[in-house]
């Protein structure tokens, strides 16, 4: 999924024909079927042009960082899908309405399972606990109901004999976390297979100003 603007809040919207612009966020949710059938996952919001993003934006992404880095820390052999749900980072309550579906799923041969939820939907928690060889995303939406703009996040790992093994490669945005420093390829790198999409023309750009 990709989508720019007002177009990621609230997620899951249908694609348009609507322009990137300048100082907006760029969002995408990569599925990836790989060697032998695996699936990856990954998703970024990145931030468009040569401006300073605001404090909307920050916080937004922030807060979405924060639940990534907080989950990931649980992803440990042994603990149980509910305990990874009782410990899990509790967004504040203005994203709860919009939060994603889950915090945290397995992915390889098959999306999805285990799918770890949210407390507020404990009812459809179910026994389980992550063991070494499991690869796993933890991921994360924050966008206010009825706001301008929203943050989508995701990191893949893969649980091992003490802890995880990160496999996502693609970088957080430096300038959306409060760092002076970016690296300038980052959306070069999130879209160097999309050069035949209708609208190429408009990611060119975008690289450009990076």
């Amino acid at each position: 999924m990709l989508a720019a603007g007002g177009r990621h809040n609230p997620w899951l919207q249908e694609a348009s024909d609507r322009i990137i612009r300048s100082d907006e966020q760029v969002v995408s949710d990569i599925d990836m079927i790989g060697p032998f059938g695996y699936s990856a996952g990954v998703s970024r919001t990145l931030f468009c042009g040569s401006g300073r993003p605001s404090d909307e934006q920050r916080t937004l992404y922030y807060c979405a960082y924060k639940e990534i880095q907080h989950n990931l820390e649980l992803m440990t052999p042994g603990i149980t899908f509910r305990k990874v749900m009782e410990k899990g980072h509790m967004h504040p309550e203005q994203f709860q309405d919009q939060q994603y579906a889950g915090l945290a799923h397995g992915i390889g041969m098959s999306d999805e399972w285990p799918c770890i939820y949210y407390p507020q939907v404990q009812a459809l928690a179910y026994d389980g606990a992550l063991e070494p060889g499991l690869a796993i995303c933890a991921e994360s939406y924050v966008g206010a109901a009825g706001g301008c703009e929203g943050v989508k996040l995701e990191e893949q790992v893969l649980i091992t004999e003490d802890g995880y093994e990160l496999q996502s490669k693609l970088p957080f945005e430096s300038n959306l976390l409060g760092r002076k420093v970016r690296p300038k390829n980052a959306l070069r790198l999130l879209f160097h297979h999309s050069r035949n999409w209708r609208g190429d023309r408009v990611f060119g750009e975008i690289g450009d100003a990076f």
